[in-house]
């Protein structure tokens, strides 16, 4: 019997942006720029790879993100328990809204994502590296 899926993507990705804070690129740049923000980039390193890093963003792989925010975690990254706001950001805007969504339920605040992700970064001429 096929499987029936009653809550897709766009029904958690939409349930995701409700609950969290959604900005532009232009509102991302200024808060980072403000400083007492970080970016985290949630792209697989080969989408790093094939189109290029954000200038000053740190990568966490979407995998690893529930692992690397969690002290307990034997995969614990220091800079999530920084007194920051963490601004996810993916290719288009999905896995950082469900991202951002995960790391509010986990305890992580204030948090954030881009909508558009890095296609809305790279069209606005943000920095990238090549």
């Amino acid at each position: 019997m096929p499987q029936q899926i009653d809550r897709g993507y766009k029904v958690l990705v939409a349930e995701a942006e409700s609950r969290i804070e959604n900005l532009s690129v232009t509102e991302a740049q200024t808060r980072l720029a403000e400083g007492g923000a970080l970016l985290v980039d949630v792209r697989d390193v080969r989408e790093l790879e094939r189109d290029g890093r954000i200038t000053g963003a740190f990568h966490c792989p979407r995998g690893m993100l529930e692992f690397w925010i969690d002290p307990e975690s034997p995969y614990h990254k220091p800079v999530f328990a920084e007194d920051k706001q963490f601004i996810f950001i993916c290719a288009g805007g999905w896995r950082s809204a469900l991202s951002a969504a995960t790391a509010r339920d986990m305890g992580l605040q204030p948090v954030a994502h881009v909508r558009g992700g890095f296609r809305a970064w790279k069209e606005s001429g943000a920095p990238i590296d090549d």
